[in-house]
Protein backbone atom coordinates (compact mmCIF):
# COMPACT_ATOMS: atom_id res chain seq x y z
CA UNK A 1 0.00 0.00 0.00
CA UNK A 2 1.20 3.48 -0.97
CA UNK A 3 1.89 5.68 1.98
CA UNK A 4 0.43 9.03 2.12
CA UNK A 5 1.97 12.08 2.34
CA UNK A 6 0.42 15.68 2.32
CA UNK A 7 2.76 18.63 1.22
CA UNK A 8 1.64 22.40 2.42
CA UNK A 9 3.33 25.45 0.94
CA UNK A 10 2.16 28.00 -0.57
CA UNK A 11 4.28 28.35 -3.25
CA UNK A 12 3.02 25.99 -6.17
CA UNK A 13 7.01 25.15 -7.48
CA UNK A 14 7.80 24.19 -4.52
CA UNK A 15 5.03 22.19 -4.08
CA UNK A 16 4.84 20.72 -7.60
CA UNK A 17 8.92 20.03 -7.40
CA UNK A 18 8.24 17.84 -4.02
CA UNK A 19 5.50 15.85 -5.41
CA UNK A 20 7.46 14.98 -8.81
CA UNK A 21 10.23 13.18 -6.52
CA UNK A 22 7.61 11.41 -3.90
CA UNK A 23 5.46 10.15 -6.77
CA UNK A 24 8.60 8.81 -8.10
CA UNK A 25 8.87 7.05 -4.64
CA UNK A 26 5.70 5.56 -5.33
CA UNK A 27 3.69 7.66 -2.93
CA UNK A 28 0.66 8.90 -2.57
CA UNK A 29 0.99 12.91 -2.02
CA UNK A 30 -1.99 15.22 -1.14
CA UNK A 31 -1.36 18.70 -1.78
CA UNK A 32 -2.22 22.07 0.03
CA UNK A 33 -1.49 26.05 -0.03
CA UNK A 34 -2.95 27.38 3.17
CA UNK A 35 -2.66 26.10 6.82
CA UNK A 36 -6.55 25.58 7.47
CA UNK A 37 -6.89 23.32 3.68
CA UNK A 38 -4.20 21.13 5.34
CA UNK A 39 -5.77 20.49 8.38
CA UNK A 40 -8.88 19.80 6.45
CA UNK A 41 -6.56 17.10 4.36
CA UNK A 42 -4.91 15.97 7.38
CA UNK A 43 -7.90 14.86 9.26
CA UNK A 44 -9.54 13.96 6.31
CA UNK A 45 -7.18 11.18 4.46
CA UNK A 46 -5.21 10.52 8.35
CA UNK A 47 -1.56 11.33 5.87
CA UNK A 48 1.33 9.00 6.57
CA UNK A 49 4.14 12.18 6.98
CA UNK A 50 3.62 15.77 6.30
CA UNK A 51 5.95 18.31 4.93
CA UNK A 52 5.09 21.67 6.51
CA UNK A 53 5.96 24.75 5.47
CA UNK A 54 5.96 27.80 8.35
CA UNK A 55 5.08 30.87 6.57
CA UNK A 56 1.34 29.99 5.67
CA UNK A 57 -1.67 31.97 4.96
CA UNK A 58 -4.68 31.31 7.15
CA UNK A 59 -3.09 29.31 9.77
CA UNK A 60 0.38 29.29 9.80
CA UNK A 61 3.12 26.57 9.91
CA UNK A 62 3.64 26.31 13.80
CA UNK A 63 0.52 26.46 14.63
CA UNK A 64 -0.74 23.76 12.64
CA UNK A 65 2.14 21.87 13.93
CA UNK A 66 0.32 22.49 17.80
CA UNK A 67 -2.94 21.41 16.42
CA UNK A 68 -1.50 18.48 14.38
CA UNK A 69 0.69 17.56 17.10
CA UNK A 70 -2.38 17.81 19.80
CA UNK A 71 -4.41 15.72 17.09
CA UNK A 72 -2.01 12.69 16.10
CA UNK A 73 1.44 11.53 16.20
CA UNK A 74 2.03 11.61 12.44
CA UNK A 75 5.47 12.08 11.77
CA UNK A 76 5.91 16.28 10.04
CA UNK A 77 8.77 17.30 8.50
CA UNK A 78 9.49 21.34 8.65
CA UNK A 79 10.60 23.28 5.76
CA UNK A 80 11.03 26.69 5.54
CA UNK A 81 13.05 29.50 5.04
CA UNK A 82 13.90 30.20 8.56
CA UNK A 83 17.44 28.90 9.11
CA UNK A 84 18.26 30.29 12.87
CA UNK A 85 18.92 27.90 15.51
CA UNK A 86 16.04 29.44 17.50
CA UNK A 87 13.56 28.35 14.67
CA UNK A 88 14.91 25.13 14.61
CA UNK A 89 14.19 24.72 18.75
CA UNK A 90 11.33 26.00 18.04
CA UNK A 91 9.51 23.83 15.28
CA UNK A 92 11.12 20.80 16.94
CA UNK A 93 9.56 22.04 19.98
CA UNK A 94 6.40 21.88 18.64
CA UNK A 95 6.75 18.39 17.89
CA UNK A 96 8.49 18.75 14.25
CA UNK A 97 9.99 15.58 13.58
CA UNK A 98 12.87 16.76 11.12
CA UNK A 99 13.72 20.43 9.94
CA UNK A 100 15.03 21.31 6.47
CA UNK A 101 16.12 24.95 5.25
CA UNK A 102 15.18 26.46 2.11
CA UNK A 103 16.60 26.08 -0.26
CA UNK A 104 16.79 22.61 -0.20
CA UNK A 105 17.82 19.38 -1.89
CA UNK A 106 14.63 17.33 -3.16
CA UNK A 107 16.97 14.29 -2.95
CA UNK A 108 17.71 14.56 0.51
CA UNK A 109 14.22 15.91 1.45
CA UNK A 110 12.90 12.64 0.14
CA UNK A 111 15.97 10.87 1.91
CA UNK A 112 14.70 12.34 5.18
CA UNK A 113 11.02 11.38 4.28
CA UNK A 114 12.54 7.26 3.51
CA UNK A 115 14.23 7.96 6.77
CA UNK A 116 11.30 8.51 9.02
CA UNK A 117 8.64 6.64 7.13
CA UNK A 118 10.88 3.56 7.80
CA UNK A 119 11.26 3.88 11.34
CA UNK A 120 7.60 4.55 12.04
CA UNK A 121 6.70 1.59 9.83
CA UNK A 122 8.99 -0.64 12.17
CA UNK A 123 7.49 0.68 15.20
CA UNK A 124 4.56 0.02 14.19
CA UNK A 125 4.43 -3.57 13.59
CA UNK A 126 7.90 -5.19 12.74
CA UNK A 127 7.87 -7.14 9.54
CA UNK A 128 7.55 -10.85 9.78
CA UNK A 129 10.45 -13.07 8.32
CA UNK A 130 9.97 -13.37 4.13
CA UNK A 131 10.01 -16.63 2.81
CA UNK A 132 10.54 -16.90 -1.24
CA UNK A 133 11.61 -20.59 -2.55
CA UNK A 134 14.61 -21.57 -0.68
CA UNK A 135 15.30 -18.33 0.51
CA UNK A 136 14.31 -17.16 4.02
CA UNK A 137 14.73 -13.85 5.69
CA UNK A 138 14.19 -12.64 9.40
CA UNK A 139 14.42 -9.18 9.66
CA UNK A 140 14.15 -9.29 13.40
CA UNK A 141 17.00 -11.27 14.15
CA UNK A 142 19.48 -9.81 11.14
CA UNK A 143 19.50 -13.70 9.87
CA UNK A 144 19.33 -14.84 6.28
CA UNK A 145 18.91 -18.92 5.82
CA UNK A 146 18.68 -20.53 1.72
CA UNK A 147 17.68 -24.37 1.93
CA UNK A 148 18.06 -24.23 5.72
CA UNK A 149 21.54 -23.19 6.61
CA UNK A 150 22.67 -20.06 7.62
CA UNK A 151 24.00 -17.57 4.83
CA UNK A 152 26.93 -15.11 6.98
CA UNK A 153 26.21 -11.64 5.35
CA UNK A 154 27.97 -8.28 6.39
CA UNK A 155 25.83 -5.72 8.24
CA UNK A 156 26.27 -3.84 4.92
CA UNK A 157 25.28 -6.79 2.47
CA UNK A 158 22.07 -7.55 5.41
CA UNK A 159 21.10 -3.80 5.08
CA UNK A 160 20.80 -4.24 1.18
CA UNK A 161 18.98 -7.10 0.96
CA UNK A 162 16.43 -6.27 3.57
CA UNK A 163 16.08 -2.48 1.42
CA UNK A 164 14.90 -4.77 -1.68
CA UNK A 165 13.14 -7.70 0.27
CA UNK A 166 10.96 -4.82 2.24
CA UNK A 167 9.51 -4.01 -1.06
CA UNK A 168 9.35 -6.62 -3.23
CA UNK A 169 9.06 -5.53 -7.03
CA UNK A 170 9.74 -1.89 -6.68
CA UNK A 171 12.56 -0.58 -8.76
CA UNK A 172 15.52 0.94 -6.91
CA UNK A 173 17.99 3.55 -8.41
CA UNK A 174 21.42 3.08 -7.31
CA UNK A 175 21.27 6.31 -5.56
CA UNK A 176 18.28 5.51 -3.09
CA UNK A 177 20.25 1.96 -2.79
CA UNK A 178 23.71 4.53 -1.51
CA UNK A 179 20.98 6.15 0.85
CA UNK A 180 19.73 3.47 2.67
CA UNK A 181 22.59 1.21 2.98
CA UNK A 182 25.38 3.99 3.36
CA UNK A 183 23.63 6.70 4.83
CA UNK A 184 22.95 10.62 3.51
CA UNK A 185 26.64 11.67 4.66
CA UNK A 186 28.32 9.06 1.68
CA UNK A 187 30.26 10.65 -1.06
CA UNK A 188 31.92 7.71 -2.18
CA UNK A 189 30.43 6.19 -6.06
CA UNK A 190 27.08 4.76 -6.69
CA UNK A 191 28.90 1.97 -8.54
CA UNK A 192 29.58 0.72 -4.75
CA UNK A 193 26.01 -0.59 -4.52
CA UNK A 194 27.21 -2.82 -7.78
CA UNK A 195 29.66 -4.93 -5.81
CA UNK A 196 27.84 -5.22 -2.97
CA UNK A 197 24.67 -7.12 -4.61
CA UNK A 198 27.12 -9.35 -6.63
CA UNK A 199 29.07 -9.97 -3.35
CA UNK A 200 25.49 -10.98 -2.07
CA UNK A 201 24.14 -12.30 -5.02
CA UNK A 202 27.15 -14.92 -4.80
CA UNK A 203 25.93 -15.74 -1.17
CA UNK A 204 22.62 -16.71 -2.16
CA UNK A 205 21.93 -17.20 -5.90
CA UNK A 206 22.88 -20.70 -7.03
CA UNK A 207 23.80 -19.24 -10.82
CA UNK A 208 24.86 -15.17 -9.96
CA UNK A 209 24.85 -14.61 -13.45
CA UNK A 210 21.11 -15.78 -13.76
CA UNK A 211 19.72 -14.46 -10.86
CA UNK A 212 16.11 -15.62 -8.98
CA UNK A 213 15.90 -13.41 -5.99
CA UNK A 214 18.15 -10.06 -6.75
CA UNK A 215 17.15 -8.65 -10.40
CA UNK A 216 18.76 -5.98 -12.46
CA UNK A 217 16.59 -3.22 -13.94
CA UNK A 218 17.86 -1.93 -16.37
CA UNK A 219 18.40 1.99 -16.76
CA UNK A 220 17.44 2.04 -13.40
CA UNK A 221 19.22 -0.75 -10.75
CA UNK A 222 17.72 -3.45 -8.68
CA UNK A 223 15.02 -5.24 -7.55
CA UNK A 224 13.37 -8.16 -5.48
CA UNK A 225 11.89 -10.78 -6.88
CA UNK A 226 7.97 -10.64 -6.32
CA UNK A 227 6.49 -13.70 -5.43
Amino acid sequence: MKRKILVVDDDKKTVDLIRLYLEREQRQVFVAYDGYEALEIARRYAPDLIILDWMLPRVDGLDLCRILRAESSVPIIMLTARSTEEDKLRGLDLGADDYVTKPFSPRELVARVRVILRRSIQEEEPLPPLQIGQLRIDFVAHEVWLAGEVVHLTPKEFKLLETLAHEPGRAFSRSELVDRVFGLEYEGFERTIDVHLMNVRKKIEADPNHPLYLLTVYGIGYKFRRE
